[in-house]
């Protein structure tokens, strides 16, 4: 039996089980019946980490899938015997005076803790305290009175407030126990986010729990509101209704209906399925956002748009008639000679642009042509300006000199 526990089950295959909870309200736990035949509300001692403990069957032998298995699947030793039942009776008095010893020691050493419960072992080897803290407590001293007066292993561990409000249980806002303290396995991550899409108060009182967090229930119905934002119009959308356009003021998502308000006459509100209106611009304009044309309605309109349309596709457009050449024999022939445009018209531009560098003057050609001018008209061709200031190596001007002399 305790190779087939060790190994893990196929997904398809079917193992026999019993539902197992320590505590009324609690988890339950899938235990191996190990051959017993039990039915719900049968108190049994079953094999945990921790040694044998105290259980109470919530449900007889069934069979589930191999896949919601967790290794090793622990077996269910005996059924509760009438000697087990008064050691579970001993360990519940034990508890509850643990408890109240354990709140008074907190209050005489003013220990920034909330106590929740103590639990004490099956064969008395241990009690444990669960608390509750925002900061972290130095507990030390207590744990060695608590160790002193009992006798035994102390243990305590610090759990959140969901946990807390789980244990303790109670009632919600909506009248019924806690869904935590009832059915509630584990704990699903809640956003405000989901509080968002499903269009209620931000008031944190509404839709927060007795534990201080968002309530669990808005976990619920997230999936089927994202499915119906995918088909609803946002708010603000300009829509076209049987009755003319408008925008869409208010949006009942689990109804799937819109208001409008109409745009030729705006303090008419209109009400709509969803089915019944079209989408012309989704959600509220923005500046990059073409204009909608005035003829744009689909549904009021009764399809006017698309019969311009076709009136458009149905009128002839006259076109000029064009005569199309193959051949350059056609053309030489056809075209007179007037009308023959310059080779260098007709020469590519790329071939162009290289005649006109190639046809550029050269700059020594262009310092020579005015001499050769100038030889060819009999005239002394035009030297260097005369520098007057030009210094000699004495240092001045060959104009003072002359002046001096």
């Amino acid at each position: 039996m305790e190779d087939q526990n060790t190994t893990l089950p196929q997904p398809t295959q079917k193992v026999e089980v019993v539902d197992i909870q320590f505590r009324p309200g609690q988890k339950i736990y899938f235990f191996d019946p190990a051959g017993h035949s039990l039915k719900a509300g049968d108190h049994v001692i079953i094999d945990t980490a921790r040694g044998p403990e105290f259980g109470i069957c919530a449900s007889g032998n069934h069979t589930v899938s191999g896949k919601d298995i967790v290794v090793p699947l622990r077996p269910v030793l005996r059924p509760a015997t009438r000697q087990d039942e008064e050691t579970a009776a001993k360990n519940h008095e034990k508890e509850q005076k643990a408890y109240q010893f354990c709140l008074e020691k907190i209050t005489e050493q003013r220990l920034d803790m909330q106590l929740v419960s103590a639990e004490c072992a099956f064969d008395g080897s241990r009690i444990l305290f669960f608390f509750t803290a925002d900061e972290r407590v130095d507990f030390r001293d207590l744990v060695k009175t608590l160790a002193s007066t009992f006798h035994t292993r102390i243990e305590l561990r610090q759990i959140g407030v969901r946990d807390k409000a789980k244990m303790v249980g109670g009632l919600g806002i909506c009248g019924r126990p806690f869904c935590c303290a009832s059915f509630l396995d584990d704990f699903q991550p809640v956003s405000i986010k989901m509080a968002k899409t499903q269009n209620l108060s931000l008031n944190p009182t509404k839709i927060s729990g007795t534990c201080g967090r968002l309530m669990c229930c808005l976990k619920y119905e997230q999936d089927a509101y994202e499915d119906l934002l995918r088909t609803a119009p946002k708010a603000e959308s300009f829509v076209d209704t049987p009755d003319g356009r408008g925008t869409v003021v208010e949006v009942d998502l689990l109804r799937q209906r819109v208001k409008v308000k109409m745009e030729d006459q705006p303090e008419v509100l209109g009400t709509y399925a969803n089915s019944d209106i079209a989408i012309l611009r989704s959600g509220k304009a923005k500046k990059t956002d073409p204009p909608i044309p005035a003829d744009l309605a689909p549904i009021s309109g009764k399809g006017k748009r698309e019969k311009k349309a076709e009136a458009l596709e149905d009128k002839a457009v006259l076109l000029d008639s064009i005569r199309l050449r193959y051949s350059e024999e056609t053309i030489a022939e056809e075209v007179a000679p007037e009308d023959v445009a310059p080779e260098a018209e007709k020469a590519p531009r790329q071939n162009r642009r290289h005649k006109q560098r190639n046809n550029k003057p050269n700059p020594q050609e262009k310092a020579e042509k005015p001499k050769q001018e100038a030889a060819e008209e009999g005239k002394k061709p035009a030297g260097r300006r005369p520098n007057y200031r030009r210094r000699r190596r004495g240092g001045k001007p060959s104009g003072e000199k002359k002046a001096e002399s």
